[in-house]
C-alpha cells in the first residue's frame, strides 16, 4: 500500500454511514459513496476504486458495474457471500465477508428456538387455546444434551458458549476438524452420520457454498433421532426441503426451529416455501431475522471497519473468501 497517497474506497450502502465510517477509519482512506455521485459517474468511479465497501453489490451497483474493476479488496458487510457472483470480480481482488458480525444476536436466537422448541411451548400453547390445560405432562431439557454444531465459526462459537451454562456437550463440526475452543468433539462433515446419529440438537450455521449445499439430503436426515431439535439460522439451501417436511410430518417428536428458508426475498426477491412447515405442530418459524437487534448495525459496521483497517495496514484480513468454492468446477 503506498504510504503516500490515501486508497479510494468506494462505498455503496447508504451515504448515512458516512460519520461513523469516517470515524472508524480515521482519514486512511478517500471516502466517497456511490449514491451521492451522479449516474453518469458512477462507473468510471467504481472503474478506478482501489477498496469496495458492500452488501448487495449486484442490486446497489447496477448497470454500473466496471468491466475491469481496480479493486484490490472488497470488505462484504454480510457474512454470508453465496450472493455474490464471484465471476466478476478480477481474480487479484481479495474479498472478505464479515465473518462473525452478527454471532451474538443470531446464537441468542438460536438458544430462544431450542428452548421454545425443548419446552413445547408453541404445542402447549395451541392445546391451551383449545380448552386443554393438561399440567401433568412433561416438556424438556437441555441440560446435558448433545449439540452438534455445524459450521463453528463466529456464530457456531457465540452458540456454544450460551450453551455452556447447560452443561451441553458440544460436538463441533467445521473444514479442518479443529478447534482451540472448550468444546466435547470435533470432526469434520466427512464424519457427519456419527454425528447427526448421535445428537439431541443439532444446528446449521454453515456458509452456503459448493461443498456444504444440500448437505443435510435424504440419508443424512435419516440419521437423525426420533427426537432431535434442528434449527437452521444458516441458509435453507443446506437442508433437502422435501426430505426435512417428511421428516417433521412423520416425527412428530422431533423439531425444528427454521429461520433461513429456500426462497427468500433478500437473495430470491420473494419468499415461498413449497411444504406447509409452519402447519406442522413442532415447527417455529422466522423470517430469517435472526441478527436483527437494534443498533446491531452499527457494531457490524465497526467489525467491517476494523477488517479494512488490517487490510490497509498490511496484516491478515479475516474472512478472506475462497470464492472457488462458488464457482462451479
Amino acid at each position: 500500500m503506498n504510504a503516500t497517497a490515501r486508497p479510494l474506497l468506494l462505498a455503496t450502502i447508504s451515504p448515512a454511514t458516512r460519520p461513523k465510517l469516517e470515524k472508524a477509519l480515521g482519514g486512511r482512506v478517500e471516502l466517497r459513496f456511490l449514491a451521492d455521485m451522479p449516474a453518469s459517474e458512477r462507473a468510471a468511479a467504481l472503474a478506478r476504486a482501489d477498496i469496495l465497501l458492500t452488501m448487495q453489490p449486484a442490486r446497489e451497483i447496477g448497470d454500473a458495474w466496471p468491466e475491469a474493476p481496480a479493486w484490490r479488496f472488497v470488505q462484504v458487510l454480510t457474512a454470508g457471500v453465496d450472493h455474490l457472483d464471484m465471476r466478476r470480480f478480477p481474480p487479484q481482488t481479495v474479498i472478505a465477508s464479515n465473518v462473525g458480525a452478527f454471532a451474538e444476536p443470531m446464537a441468542e436466537h438460536v438458544l430462544a428456538m431450542a428452548l421454545a422448541l425443548c419446552k413445547k411451548l408453541r404445542y402447549n400453547h395451541e392445546r391451551m387455546r383449545e380448552g386443554v390445560f393438561d399440567q401433568m405432562s412433561f416438556t424438556g431439557t437441555l441440560r446435558g444434551k448433545t449439540a452438534a454444531i455445524l459450521g463453528f465459526g463466529g456464530i457456531g462459537r457465540a452458540c456454544a458458549a450460551l450453551l455452556a451454562p447447560f452443561g451441553a456437550r458440544i460436538h463441533a463440526v467445521n473444514r479442518s476438524g479443529r478447534t482451540d475452543a472448550p468444546v466435547w468433539r470435533c470432526s469434520t462433515l466427512a464424519g457427519l452420520e456419527d454425528v447427526l446419529r448421535g445428537t439431541d440438537l443439532v444446528i446449521l450455521s454453515l456458509p452456503l457454498d459448493r461443498d456444504t449445499r444440500g448437505v443435510l439430503g435424504p440419508r443424512e436426515i435419516g440419521w437423525l433421532k426420533d427426537d432431535v431439535i434442528l434449527i437452521n439460522v444458516a441458509r435453507g439451501e443446506l437442508i433437502d426441503e422435501h426430505a426435512l417436511y417428511d421428516f417433521l410430518r412423520d416425527h412428530p417428536q422431533a423439531a425444528a426451529g427454521i429461520d433461513a428458508w429456500w426462497v427468500e426475498p433478500f437473495r430470491h426477491g420473494a419468499f415461498r416455501m413449497d411444504h406447509p412447515f409452519l402447519d406442522l405442530p413442532n415447527v417455529i418459524g422466522s423470517p430469517h431475522n435472526s441478527a436483527r437487534v437494534p443498533g446491531w448495525d452499527d457494531v457490524v459496521l465497526e467489525r467491517a471497519c476494523a477488517n479494512l483497517l488490517r487490510y490497509l495496514d498490511g496484516q491478515a484480513p479475516h474472512g478472506v473468501v475462497d470464492r472457488t468454492l462458488y464457482l462451479d468446477p
